[in-house]
């Protein structure tokens, strides 16, 4: 764990309750004098906190000092992902916060199942975890689109087969990855004039694997 997540992070004093209380003190075993950091993810400080007082249910903890230290990828990556289960998303999520994608756009696209829905408030409750972890310094964006018509296809490069390969991938900075089953005929018309990226290989990849192999390759 590189810091402890608490949105108000920077205040003098922070009670501490609950799942983060638990970590802390049934798990790491924290002690009242040892010294805590603690981010919000909305600005770029680190916030030094020392343990108080530590009670059965809640620790209190006062502020200590503050540094401004900026974790973050080294290029902005946006990822366009039509929706596959939820719970693949969940999977891959904390595996390309670490990577360093920047933001990622779900979209319905003809193959996706309309059944599915993208609980963007538990996605972020997961990249807090995955931030902790790490030690990214800001959130990842999440939004979500109807369909492929909503989105911006200035620069973007389509993970396909068949069409002309881009040549530089340092120059990537937005990509789009179909869902289970790949691109509708309709989709590929609408992606005709855009250029392509793929991967050496006869096999076929599960859309999360593409999404994690295409921003390993493109961000690290």
């Amino acid at each position: 764990m590189k810091f402890v997540y608490d949105k108000r992070a920077g205040e003098s004093i922070l009670s501490v309750k609950e799942d983060v209380y638990k970590y802390l003190f049934k798990v790491r075993r924290f002690k009242v004098k040892d010294k805590i950091d603690v981010r919000n993810l909305t600005d770029n400080f680190l916030y030094s906190y020392e343990i108080e007082r530590v009670d059965k249910r809640e620790a209190i903890l006062n502020l200590i000092g503050k540094k401004e230290e900026i974790v973050k990828p080294f290029k902005f990556f946006h990822l366009f992902w039509c929706i596959v289960d939820p719970k693949t998303i969940e999977r891959a999520l904390p595996m390309l916060n670490e990577i360093g994608v920047g933001k990622i756009t779900f979209l319905y696209c003809d193959r996706s199942q309309k059944n599915f829905r993208v609980d963007l408030k538990r996605l972020e409750r997961i990249l807090i975890n995955s931030c902790m972890q790490c030690g990214r310094s800001s959130l990842m964006e999440l939004e979500v689109k109807k369909g492929i018509e909503e989105i911006d296809k200035d620069n973007l490069i389509v993970l396909d087969f068949n069409r002309d390969e881009v040549k530089d991938i340092n120059n990537i900075n937005k990509l789009i990855v179909g869902p289970e089953g790949g691109f509708s005929d309709r989709e590929r018309e609408f992606f005709k004039n855009l250029q392509g990226f793929s991967f050496q290989t006869p096999l076929v990849l599960k859309s999360e694997t593409a999404c994690i192999s295409a921003s390993s390759k493109i961000l690290l």
